[in-house]
């Protein structure tokens, strides 16, 4: 297995400490690995997909465009 050193905030360090029985390494391998299914899961997605990069870029454009009316409203 490889190992692996995160750098967090102090006072996520601070809250860590509060809960010893955690076993952090646990949680942050948990977190990886559902992390990385996801972009598994996007990727087969994307690799079926039949959009071109400007279909996608316009769809977003709209998207972004149609949320900051809503908010705007």
């Amino acid at each position: 297995m490889v190992n692996m050193t995160l750098t967090i905030p102090e006072p996520m360090h601070k809250d860590m400490k509060q809960f010893p029985e955690i076993k952090w390494s646990e949680v942050a391998r948990k977190a990886i690995a559902e992390k990385l299914e996801l972009l598994r899961m996007a990727d087969k997605i994307a690799r079926k997909s039949k959009l071109t990069e400007k279909d996608v870029r316009e769809f977003s454009d709209r998207i972004k465009e149609s949320a900051s009316k809503r908010f705007l409203e």
